[in-house]
């Protein structure tokens, strides 16, 4: 019987159910059956939506990348984001990944007005009066290693905060850090996949 559930993991908590180090781990916070893994990960100090389930066919679809699908980023940056780093945002920069050079593809990158509707974060992140903050929406439609966090520093505004939103149709709308709800099959499916005819 396939499962699946939306969480929003919390700063500071590995992505999986083994201890590491000490750290917190999913197993702490979420209650799910053992065969049931997350989709993908998020960094320790990232926060926001992982999906959780048993079904190999959809965890093959999120990570292979001939599907390329969206992924929505709300990121607080340091200082006060300028029009010529969200262009160089979303025409791609050039990042190391294990390594190498890495040309991010292009992507959406687009200043919020106001901070967004987020839970507090624990703990909060560092505040100094000096140095203002912005908050940027990036829809990405590939997922390397720490990728966000290297964009932006590329860019000259290091990530503070960094919490994904939303993955298609599946968002962390609703939900605090350490909460989780079940979907069903068909319901998660039409999220993901709804505008694909799947």
């Amino acid at each position: 019987m396939h499962q699946y559930y939306v969480i929003y993991k919390p700063f500071q908590v590995l992505s999986q159910f083994t201890s590491q180090e000490g750290k917190k781990t999913l197993k702490d916070l979420f209650p799910v059956p053992a065969d049931v893994y997350p989709v993908g990960r998020l960094d320790f100090d990232s926060e926001g939506l992982l999906i959780l389930t048993n079904d190999t066919a959809l965890n093959h679809r999120l990570l292979n990348p001939r599907f390329a699908h969206d992924r929505e980023y709300w990121v607080q940056v340091e200082g006060a984001i300028t029009p010529s780093a969200l262009h160089q945002l979303a025409t791609g920069v050039t990042i190391a990944i294990d390594g190498k050079s890495y040309r991010t593809k292009p992507c959406t990158a687009t200043a919020m007005e106001a901070e967004p509707p987020v839970p507090q974060r624990n703990p909060p992140i560092r505040y100094r009066a000096q140095i203002p903050t912005s908050w940027i929406r990036m829809i990405l439609h590939e997922g390397k290693n720490r990728q966000v966090r290297k964009m932006t520093a590329q860019a000259g505004f290091p990530t503070l905060r960094l919490i994904r939103h939303r993955i298609e149709g599946v968002t962390v709308e609703g939900l605090n850090p350490g909460e989780m709800r079940s979907l069903k099959k068909a319901e998660i499916y039409s999220l993901l996949f709804a505008e694909r005819n799947h």
